[in-house]
């Protein structure tokens, strides 16, 4: 196994001679394996390895437990060792993030941290590669998605990608090194451990080489992405200009997207798979979309871009990003927005159904959340539909006249997730899965 992962490390060109390795070290069967095999190969290459442990303090004394297990061993193999904590529940309730989220941010940061000039080896496997490949496709991906974690990003190496978790426990086994188990990995608390316990399990009755052979199909998927991205690059020194795009029509569509998506992420700009749809007709026929807040694309038909209408350009467009608190973007009028955990699903949709506020799912949104008025065009699928509706004809039927032009809409990346007066869109609607709420209310000033 040491030959297969000294190999991949050579494939991608991860490691070289004179470079201070950095191995992320959770404790865990994959971080040990880790660092057992850097410390082995490192006189190979003639590398320098240190370890780095993040202690998310989420599991009380099991955390300390691990910590301590990751500085003794470290003692014992003669490995520089550091130790980080970080107060994970608190950054999730500041920004409304999962547990899972907010612990994978801060373990980021901190890598980035504490790694000026050096890399940072992680301990992911093939195991997390397909993983996160059933993630993507669940959650709606394209090519890239689907390519699985990169082994190499910006000073981040991963070179456990090529083995599986069953040859990484065996090879422990086999040279009798203990490791630690994180008890939360054993539960169905969070969706990767919904994949890892209750999907893969299936798939590997159809396929028990599944591990093995997802190796190379990520990889051969991930090469065609790579290609892909070198039409890009090619295509974006020929056409862009800051955030204008002139002569991308003559480039296949494929192409054509992956130079839109771009632009929108160097914006800090989300979208989705129908948003670049749009945007790639936008480019070729002409007009107009809105992107997020007063960020539109446009086009002419030969030359696109990406630009700021604000509201004295277009008065009637008014919109803000929202925010947990007190909202305004009408004179007399607040919406109000808080994120609530609750375990009590039944007790919270019975107060729903008296209308007094909306709930929705707030695992259920996609991306950054607009505030704004109505649109041109608008549509929505309303909770407990099956089919769309169009919001004018809603707003016809259900609203006052001397209202309509006051009505607060949400949209998240994927399009309106609320309508002020006419409901909820059904992909937010709460379940009886839900675990957290974004509760909604609008009162005059």
């Amino acid at each position: 196994m040491t030959d297969k992962i000294f190999s991949f490390i050579k494939k991608y060109n991860m490691i070289y001679k004179g470079d201070t390795v950095i191995c992320g070290l959770s404790g865990g069967a994959d971080s040990i394996c880790l660092l057992v095999v850097l410390t082995k190969i490192s006189h190979k290459i003639g590398f320098s390895v240190k370890a780095l442990h993040v202690n998310h303090c989420l599991r009380g004394e099991e955390s300390d437990r691990d910590e301590n297990f990751c500085r003794e061993l470290c003692k014992k193999m003669n490995v520089p060792f550091k130790a980080v904590s970080c107060d994970v529940r608190s950054f999730a309730e500041k920004y409304g993030l999962s547990t899972e989220e907010s612990a994978r941010k801060l373990r980021y940061e901190i890598f980035a941290e504490n790694s000026a000039g050096a890399k940072i080896a992680t301990a992911h496997n093939a195991n997390d590669n397909i993983e996160t490949v059933i993630f993507n496709l669940a959650r709606g991906s394209a090519l890239k998605g689907i390519s699985g974690i990169p082994p190499v990003r910006d000073n981040i190496i991963r070179p456990l990608l090529v083995v599986s978790r069953q040859e990484i426990e065996a090879f422990l086994k086999n040279i009798g090194q203990d490791y630690v188990t994180d008890s939360t990995n054993l539960s169905d608390d969070y969706t990767r451990n919904k994949i890892r316990h209750q999907v893969l399990p299936v798939l590997t009755g159809i396929n028990p080489s599944l591990i093995e052979t997802s190796v190379n199909s990520i990889d051969a998927i991930r090469s065609e992405n790579s290609m892909i991205e070198e039409l890009t690059e090619k295509a974006l020194s020929e056409c862009r200009n800051g955030n204008k795009l002139h002569g991308l029509n003559k480039f296949h569509e494929v192409i054509r997207k992956r130079c839109i998506a771009r632009l929108l992420s160097e914006n800090s700009l989300s979208y989705s798979y129908d948003r670049l749809i749009k945007a790639d007709r936008i480019l070729t026929d002409g007009g107009k979309i809105n992107i997020s807040g007063d960020i539109f694309f446009v086009s002419d038909g030969q030359n696109a871009e990406l630009k700021k209408i604000l509201p004295a350009q277009n008065p009637e467009f008014l919109s803000t990003e929202l925010e947990i608190g007190e909202n305004t973007i009408f004179p007399d009028k607040i919406l109000s927005c808080e994120i609530i955990p609750c375990e009590d699903f039944q007790k919270i949709n019975s107060v729903h159904k008296k209308l007094t506020f909306y709930m929705l799912d707030y695992d259920k949104i996609i991306g950054r959340v607009i505030l704004r008025n109505r649109r041109f065009g608008d549509r929505i699928q309303l909770q407990g539909r099956n089919f769309t509706s169009s919001v004018k004809k809603l707003v016809n039927e259900k609203i006052p006249t001397a209202e309509r032009d006051t009505l607060h809409f949400l949209e998240d990346q994927n399009g309106t997730i609320f309508a002020e007066n006419i409901g909820i869109a059904q992909r937010v609607a709460p379940d009886n899965t839900t675990t957290k709420f974004l509760k909604i209310s609008v009162r005059k000033k």
